[in-house]
Order: structure tokens, then sequence, then C-alpha cells
């Protein structure tokens, strides 16, 4: 991972493009729109490896 962020597959990628687009066009900035976007993927990858951890 670089910076704390997880490596997405190319299907993760695409969504979160069209993620980032959608908010774009409510009028978010593209630097917002991106930060969010990835304070989202980071938190849902947290809770993953939270969750198998506790499996474990």
């Amino acid at each position: 991972m670089f910076n704390n962020t997880p490596t997405l597959t190319h299907a993760q990628q695409q969504e979160a493009a069209e993620k980032i687009h959608e908010l774009m066009a409510q009028g978010i900035s593209s630097g917002e729109a991106i930060m969010i976007v990835a304070n989202a993927i980071r938190e849902a990858e947290a809770k993953k490896a939270e969750s198998e951890d506790e499996q474990e």
C-alpha cells in the first residue's frame, strides 16, 4: 500500500472514479471528492481488516 491506500482491482477503481464524478456533478471540488472517496475506501478496508483479525 502507498500512503495507507489499499490496492484496488480495476473494477474497484472504476467504481471509485464513478463516485468521484457523481460528487463532482453535485458541485464538490475534484480534490474534495477524491478525498471523500479515498477516506471511504480506507475506512472500509480498516473495517474489513478488523473483522478478519477478530475471526482469527
